[in-house]
């Protein structure tokens, strides 16, 4: 059984642009269609999906990675958070993007793997076209 989502997706613009709106309130809630409220330090609070989403910054290396203790409401109480990793890879023509999601509560892969891609990857694809 798969216990983890690696999903990738290429943007046509720099990592830096990627990186900055990731950690930006108002551009992350812009191209999610979603409130979220984030800070680019490690150890800070974010929140995302209009309060669905919520967690801190645990790593931040400038336009390659960003790594995060994250959850939902969906989760149960007595889980630990799992860990997300994006990744900023410069590419011919843009930048990939690659998220890694880890320790993801039992029986939720299917459902934050299809979030991803309807919830982030899909608007973000819409929203930095140009």
């Amino acid at each position: 059984m798969k216990d983890s989502i690696k999903i990738s997706q290429i943007f046509p613009v720099s990592a830096k642009r990627l990186y900055d709106a990731w950690l930006s309130s108002h551009e992350h809630s812009d191209f999610t269609g979603e409130k979220a409220v984030i800070r680019p330090s490690v150890g800070t609070n974010f929140t995302a999906g209009g309060g669905y989403i919520w967690g801190y910054n645990v790593a931040l290396q400038p336009y390659s990675r960003i790594v995060q203790s994250w959850r939902t409401s969906d989760f149960p109480e007595s889980t630990i958070n799992s860990k997300l990793e994006i990744l900023f890879e410069k590419v011919n023509g843009g930048t990939k993007l690659t998220l890694i999601h880890t320790q993801i509560p039992d029986g939720q892969i299917t459902k934050y793997e299809k979030g991803w891609k309807q919830h982030y990857l899909k608007p973000m694809k819409s929203y930095f076209k140009n």
